[in-house]
């Protein structure tokens, strides 16, 4: 019997790992890999402590594409809520589950705590540092739309949230990629993810940079990528955080210096905030396909888990 695998973080992944889930959903989304039914007879539970339209859906739907029976549990479902432990809860589930995504927007220190009683996979559908799977996506995406990962440029603009983190760590993983974040002063990715992406960036050839300043904006990029200013279930205490965030606004002037770019976004948007209506709903816009490539990538992490 195979081991039970986590993904918690991308550091759960080791490059061959990581590089097979890409390249699965990639697979999946060109309908170029076959995926069958290899989780029937397997049950994957789904707990959301925040809303969720694309990485729930994409879990639930992906888990029946591979067989799977779904459980859902909302916030208020699970006795934790009563006073019941959360390693009293993570015992019980593992006994009755095989996978557990979870969305708790805090540490990862209770899926590290359900993951440790063995039987249960637990995937990470976003905690408050990072969203692996979300990375996951984004490097699918890119594979699927230029073909290679190797030698894209991408310059990401907005805050060092969840999501840069992933992007940050699983770049990292991928030889003569380059990543330019673009962050505003006091929303940087956290320094010592970045610390420990850089280190293995000089392993593997890839380049991660970041600054804080739009005077000179990205150029000769292939992909131009936002997220949310305001990350789900956060709130930023500095009450003219929009002042700082303006700069890094992704407009159709951008395309001056990126001609060939594509966009993307994590979703959900804010047109007029963090990208305007003409890019994120024009011709250069990849970011529904990225969303849809969601539900590939759910199968492939789910598929992985249980291999």
């Amino acid at each position: 019997m195979a081991r039970t695998k986590h993904l918690i973080s991308i550091d759960d992944l080791d490059d061959d790992d990581l590089h097979h889930v890409v390249d699965r959903a990639a697979g999946f989304a060109a309908g170029t890999a076959e995926h069958g039914r290899p989780l029937a007879d397997q049950v994957v539970g789904l707990y959301f402590r925040r809303t969720s339209t694309r990485t729930r859906t994409s879990f639930w739907s992906g888990s029946l594409r591979l067989g799977a029976g779904v459980v859902n549990f909302g916030p208020a479902d699970l006795q934790t809520n009563t006073g019941e432990t959360t390693e009293d809860t993570g015992r019980v589930l593992s006994s009755m589950l095989d996978v557990l995504v979870a969305r708790t927007c805090g540490t990862t220190e209770e899926l590290r705590g359900w993951a440790s009683w063995g039987g249960m996979s637990v995937v990470n559908a976003m905690s408050e540092l990072e969203h692996p799977t979300q990375a996951l996506t984004d490097l699918a995406t890119i594979k699927a739309h230029f073909g290679t990962l190797s030698g894209i440029r991408v310059a990401y603009l907005g805050e060092g949230n969840n999501s840069a983190t992933a992007l940050a760590l699983a770049a990292a993983r991928v030889p003569g990629m380059e990543v330019d974040f673009r962050t505003p002063p006091g929303y940087a990715v956290d320094p010592g993810v970045m610390a420990r992406a850089r280190a293995v960036a000089r392993r593997t050839g890839a380049t991660l940079s970041e600054s804080h300043d739009m005077s000179t904006p990205p150029s000769g990029v292939d992909v131009l990528y936002t997220t949310r200013w305001q990350t789900t279930g956060t709130a930023k205490p500095d009450p003219r955080w929009r002042d700082v965030f303006a700069p890094f606004q992704v407009g159709a002037a951008l395309w001056d210096t990126n001609p060939d770019a594509v966009f993307m976004h994590d979703l959900p948007a804010h047109r007029g905030e963090e990208v305007t209506a003409e890019v994120l709903d024009g011709p250069t816009s990849i970011a529904f396909r990225q969303a849809a490539n969601k539900m590939w990538t759910a199968m492939a992490v789910v598929e992985w888990c249980r291999a």
